[in-house]
């Protein structure tokens, strides 16, 4: 079995359609979407594209998707003041199905792929879609989050970036980003079975970035510059979210 993890496309149509093309060359028996398919830029037509993509698909929610679905239903969201906007403009882009849809999704799913055993997908940590770990995390604390997990590998992402580490016996892998990811341009995605293999595509950034201008989504020009034409670093992140927990 050869099963593709997309995490993190905050609507990033472009960088969605060539992994969909890169998983048709693939073969792949299965895709696991892994939460924040939005918001962003074209939240609405990537849910329809991954609603109907004629492979076997399994969904699980990402904070993302708690944000967007509040905003949409008229209710206060986590999301600070300054990015409400976006979030509520992907939740209202979305059609009354796809809502509905999104909001079936459930917050882990496990699937079992020989030989890694059983697979545990989540979108930060297997207790809550906002937990962030990296590469950097402290092993005490990888332990806390991985609290009462019983399978061999769990897949993350939220943070945007990939890493592999191995802790108290469970292989914790993160798929990167699709859509949005901090480091090197592109689109990062996780391939597993029969082992975990890291993937990267580039695509037409320079196309990508101007049909994102072309849309209407509030911060359109911002989103194709700092996100697809020049991502901030892993190790600015890093120190951004080092600094954010106070060390």
């Amino acid at each position: 079995m050869r099963v593709a993890a997309l995490y993190d496309i905050h609507g990033n149509l472009p960088a969605l359609e060539a992994v969909i093309e890169a998983l048709r060359q693939e073969a792949v028996d299965r895709v696991v979407i892994g939460g924040d398919v939005i918001p962003g830029p074209m939240s609405r037509e990537c849910v329809a594209m991954l609603l109907d993509l004629g492979v076997a698909t399994d969904f699980i929610y990402g904070n993302g998707e708690i944000a967007a679905l509040a905003e949409r239903a008229g209710r206060p969201s986590a999301v600070p003041e300054a990015h409400r906007d976006v979030v509520r403009w992907s939740g209202q882009a979305l059609t009354p199905e796809q809502a509905d849809a999104i909001a079936r999704w459930p917050r882990t799913f496990t699937l079992g792929i020989p030989p890694l055993g059983d697979v545990l997908f989540c979108h930060g940590t297997p207790r809550d879609e906002n937990e962030i770990v990296t590469r950097l995390s402290r092993d005490d604390r990888m332990l806390e989050t991985l609290a009462g997990v019983e399978a061999a590998v769990v897949v993350c992402g939220h943070t945007h970036m990939q890493f592999d580490r191995t802790v108290g016996g469970i292989r914790v892998v993160n798929a990167g980003s699709v859509g949005m990811p901090f480091g090197a341009p592109g689109a990062h995605w996780l391939l597993l079975g029969p082992d975990v293999e890291f993937r990267h595509i580039p695509y037409d950034l320079q196309r990508a970035a101007d049909r994102i201008r072309a849309t209407a989504y509030p911060k359109a020009d911002d989103f194709a510059s700092r996100n697809l034409l020049r991502p901030p670093s892993e190790e600015q992140i890093l120190e951004a979210y080092a600094k954010a927990a106070g060390h």
